[in-house]
């Protein structure tokens, strides 16, 4: 599904969510039932979700800025250790 905009004259800007390549260049206005003309913008990429954009520009900037690793990253908070007296009687593997 896509969002096609329309300008209506009473309503204003209206967003219409249809299947692709189905835009009409009049349609009703959902609002008032008015003709509404299309409008042509720029594709709105920019909404969704950030965590997913933020790994989608990492993945294309390490296509020509890889990131170089000289080791292991650092450990977090190293062995757990149990100092509860009745886990040094279970027995080993």
């Amino acid at each position: 599904m896509v969002t096609y905009s329309y300008r209506c004259r009473q309503c204003g800007d209206v967003d219409v969510r249809a299947p692709m390549g189905s835009a009409e260049p009049r349609r009703a206005c959902p609002r008032c039932g008015e003709w509404a003309v299309r409008r042509f913008t720029a594709p709105r990429v920019g909404r969704g979700d950030v965590a997913v954009w933020r790994a989608r520009e990492r993945t294309e900037r390490s296509a020509e800025q890889p990131e170089v690793v000289s080791g292991l990253p650092p450990r977090q908070g190293g062995p757990r250790v149990s100092r509860d007296p009745r886990h040094a009687r279970l027995p080993r593997p």
